[in-house]
């Protein structure tokens, strides 16, 4: 057996970075006049002044998950997974998700995808409280083979209860909260592995497929307003595709992560039948963190009583980087 890697699978964690500095570096323009924007790009969202209040917008999709909904021919639940990838990333920053518009770029539309879509991304609309005001199909037949679904979310917050991570400390403790499985990141590896030594159709445990656990919602954690309304939270995560890598967007210190959260079977499992370094698959997946608080001392006793499931898992280092235990993720 050989051990397989997300770059095989066609997803290269460090190229994607190098792209994408590319891009930024060339972004230079800044609008002038009014609602212009506050900090730079890179965090999980932008900001944007509007007075007393900032704006925040983030956009992100499902990813290759569509193929396995296209596989079990249920489309039903990735609605729910494009708004959770977008308010996840805007609650990060305490920011309350308002608005959302979604866009279907497909090679040829069919009304029971788009109809099965639409009962999603209505589930995901009220979980996360959020009117869907408007979106976009493109039936792109020679561009798109299959369907892409993608959407942009609109959040808003006093300026004073943004938290950007600009006040984690050395010291401070993270505080790990389950995911739901999968959610919408890794799926090229998963994939892969699921392909090779199962199939989608195969039973998983129970009577729940292979497909049917990959399709597993992505958990919209909007406790996470509550919870920063009450504590005093110095910064917050959402473990998407780079898994442990994401907590070096909150801050120059590092982040050492001791006792991670039990990962759900389905990641034990495609680590063993993939042959997948441990050091890989915390790179890829979330591991059973789907996001995670980083609050002073002070905080976590309150935290802990707040949001179900949530652990400490690590702290907060003076060494920049992701740690787990004494290894450096790269």
């Amino acid at each position: 057996m050989s051990s397989t890697t997300y770059r095989e699978t066609g997803v290269d964690i460090e190229l994607e970075a190098n792209a994408i500095r590319a891009l930024i570096k060339n972004l230079t323009y800044k609008r002038t006049g009014a609602c212009t924007m506050m900090g730079s790009v890179g965090h999980f969202a932008g900001l944007l002044d509007f007075g007393e209040i900032a704006l925040a917008m983030t956009t992100d999709g499902v990813g290759t998950k569509m193929l396995v909904a296209d596989h079990m021919k249920d489309w039903s639940t990735v609605g729910i997974d494009c708004i959770a990838m977008n308010v996840n990333d805007l609650y990060v920053m305490n920011m309350e998700p308002v608005a959302f518009v979604d866009y279907i770029a497909t090679d040829m539309l069919s009304i029971e995808k788009m109809a099965q879509i639409g009962i999603g991304l209505n589930e995901g609309a009220r979980l996360a409280n959020i009117d869907i005001v408007g979106g976009e199909t493109a039936s792109l037949r020679g561009l798109v083979n299959g369907l892409d679904l993608a959407g942009t979310c609109l959040g808003m917050q006093k300026k004073d209860r943004i938290i950007t991570g600009e006040k984690i400390t050395p010291g401070d403790k993270i505080l790990g909260v389950p995911s739901t499985g999968i959610h919408s990141n890794g799926l090229s590896l998963a994939r892969a592995v699921v392909e090779k030594y199962a199939g989608y159709d195969k039973k998983f445990r129970g009577n729940k497929t292979f497909g049917q656990e990959l399709l597993t919602p992505t958990r919209i954690y909007h406790e996470s307003l509550k919870v920063a309304a009450s504590c005093t939270v110095h910064g917050m995560c959402h473990v998407t595709g780079g898994g442990l890598l994401n907590f070096k967007r909150l801050s120059r210190y590092g982040f050492r992560f001791d006792t991670p959260l039990t990962p759900p079977e389905i990641f034990s499992w495609i680590q063993v039948s993939g042959d997948i370094s441990l050091m890989e698959m915390f790179r890829t997946f979330n591991m059973g963190m789907g996001y995670a608080y980083v609050v002073p001392k002070s905080s976590v006793s309150s935290v802990l009583k707040m949001v179900k499931g949530a652990q400490i898992v690590g702290e907060v280092i003076e060494e920049p980087g992701s740690w787990l235990k004494d290894i450096e993720i790269k």
